[in-house]
């Protein structure tokens, strides 16, 4: 007898989408299992159920795919956005994937592509401690008493941050590593101090290193870089 499992790891692991965004789209009455409207609360046996979204039959992928992508500014962390170019349109892959670790529009370097929902969720949710850094330039070089202060954390969004460790490189660059990726949180957290960033870009992710990859360029993961991810 099949184990059921939650609506939303199914579609998770099918490549579709993030599991975040399957929760979003049950709860938007666009998923039915078996021509019912399903509910965040459906479990199915995905040997037997069928299930879609907006009409289309959803498949469990038989290959995953694991891509680092050097991200240039000018493109959304997103699968897909009505008249703007996403970093899907970087990848020449048949294979449906989707990002880890979103960078804004404008921030620049390491992003991960993976149809793995397992994995998406695990580096996607804060509770694991994934380490992400990032290399960053503001308008106004940062006093020692402001690195220390945002290191220490500051309020963004009625919220306090975690902790974070900077610390100052060449060319008045700092590079920032966070354990939690808030939205636009580096940029959020810089302008608590009355400044700006003007260059963010990613270095790492976990393990993984952006190392020489061009910008706007894309590779597999090898598999120590993907067994190194599942620790």
């Amino acid at each position: 007898m099949t184990e059921k499992i939650r609506l939303q790891k199914f579609i998770g692991n099918s490549g579709y989408c993030s599991r975040r965004k399957a929760e979003e789209l049950i709860l938007e009455n666009k998923v039915k299992v078996n021509n019912e409207t399903a509910t965040l609360g459906t479990k199915i046996d995905p040997k037997k159920d069928k299930v879609y979204i907006n009409g289309k039959k959803i498949e469990l992928n038989e290959k995953t795919v694991y891509i680092m992508l050097n991200k240039p500014p000018g493109f959304i962390s997103s699968c897909s956005h009505k008249g703007k170019k996403t970093v899907i349109d970087l990848v020449d892959v048949k294979e449906r994937v989707y990002p880890v670790g979103r960078l804004d529009m404008n921030s620049r370097g390491l992003i991960l592509l993976i149809n793995d929902g397992e994995l998406h969720n695990r580096l996607s949710h804060p509770s694991f401690d994934h380490e992400k850094e990032y290399l960053v330039k503001t308008n106004i070089p940062l006093t020692n008493k402001e690195i220390k202060l945002l290191s220490e954390g500051v309020v963004i969004d009625g919220r306090k941050t975690r902790k974070a460790f900077i610390k100052r490189k060449k060319n008045d660059y700092l590079s920032i590593t966070l354990k939690e990726g808030r939205n636009r949180q580096i940029r959020k957290m810089v302008e608590t101090l009355n400044k700006k960033v003007v260059d963010l870009f990613r270095i790492r992710m976990s393990e993984i290193l952006l190392g020489s990859l061009p910008e706007g360029k894309w590779r597999y993961l090898s598999k120590n870089e993907i067994n190194n991810l599942k620790k």
